[in-house]
């Protein structure tokens, strides 16, 4: 049987969320001007991304990430689509080897989970909503700056 316009375009939107997590890992931060939108909006910001203000606010985020935690490697442990959304539970490992939120390089390494969902549209991300079980600011001890 024949894929449907909506089932390809649903594994489109997928492969643009497996794209931005490996490319990510690879340290190339090109990656959120192709594949998130100028009018992207983070509806659930945590602790990490608040600072964040388009494509130039979220690509210093993730330059920051990666300077702190350069080997951080993520595992998609489900990756769903429905039409323009993509939904993610993913984790997270890497080494506090860079000053990060203010505290300096602990040598600990870390550990987060997270459920999100995308909306992809056009190739493009243009939302996001997020759930952290565990935040990077709490594993680090950085009291009162919880995440969502």
């Amino acid at each position: 049987m024949p894929h449907s316009r909506d089932d390809r375009e649903e594994e489109r939107n997928k492969q643009v969320i497996r794209r931005l997590i490996e490319q990510s890992d690879r340290g190339n931060l090109d990656v959120v001007e192709s594949l998130y939108s100028p009018e992207f909006v983070d509806h659930n910001p945590s602790a990490i991304r608040s600072p964040a203000h388009g494509a130039a606010g979220l690509r210093a985020v993730f330059a920051a990430v990666r300077k702190a935690f350069p080997d951080t490697q993520h595992t998609i442990h489900d990756l769903i689509a429905e039409r323009d959304k993509v939904a993610v539970r993913i984790s997270a490992r890497g080494t506090h080897t860079g000053e990060f939120l203010g505290v300096p390089p602990s040598g600990k390494i870390v550990e987060q989970t997270n459920i999100a969902i995308y909306r992809v549209v056009a190739g493009r991300i243009t939302e996001r909503w997020s759930y952290e079980v565990v935040g990077i600011p709490q594993q680090l001890g950085i009291v009162g700056r919880g995440s969502h």
